[in-house]
């Protein structure tokens, strides 16, 4: 009896796989893994961080154009938007604090020739992660424009 509903399940699972894509049972994978592969494409998440910064500036231009619509619609709309910024300052805050900060910007000690680079690269990721965060909190032109500009400082060292 287990044995069949396990089939049972397999089958619903691999139906609605076929229907509707395998990426609704599998996790999306974003960034990098952790493992010690020594595998990176850092210009590729510079890339990423890019065009999810362009993103969250066309929401903001979306969410300003739609507000004070009052449809169903406009409303619909301004949720989607507003969901599609929260996802990609989320990718942009992933990619800057697992990617980079724990696998790319190396520590040095104080006395190290290393060292202000080290403080340089970690006040560069910071920016990164606050401005992505303020673009989730406003809907600001303004907003985008710092967040652009942190990536940009950051995308030097790769």
């Amino acid at each position: 009896m287990n044995l069949c509903r396990a089939i049972i399940i397999a089958s619903i699972f691999a139906a609605t796989a076929a229907i509707a894509g395998p990426s609704l049972f599998l996790p999306q994978v974003l960034g990098h893994c952790q493992v010690p592969c020594g595998i990176f494409d850092d210009p590729a998440r510079i890339a990423t961080m890019r065009e999810n910064a362009a993103s969250i500036r066309k929401a903001d231009q979306q969410l300003l154009a739609l507000h004070g619509i009052g449809t169903l619609e406009s409303f619909n709309q301004s949720v989607r938007w507003t969901m599609e910024k929260e996802r990609s300052a989320e990718d942009i805050q992933h990619i800057a604090a697992a990617y980079f900060l724990a696998q790319r910007v190396k520590p040095a000690a104080a006395d190290s020739p290393e060292h202000a680079l080290y403080l340089e690269q970690l006040e560069g990721f910071h920016a990164v992660l606050v401005a992505a965060m303020k673009c989730k909190q406003q809907v600001k032109p303004a907003s985008v424009d710092e967040l652009d500009a942190a990536i940009e400082r950051v995308a030097v060292w790769y």
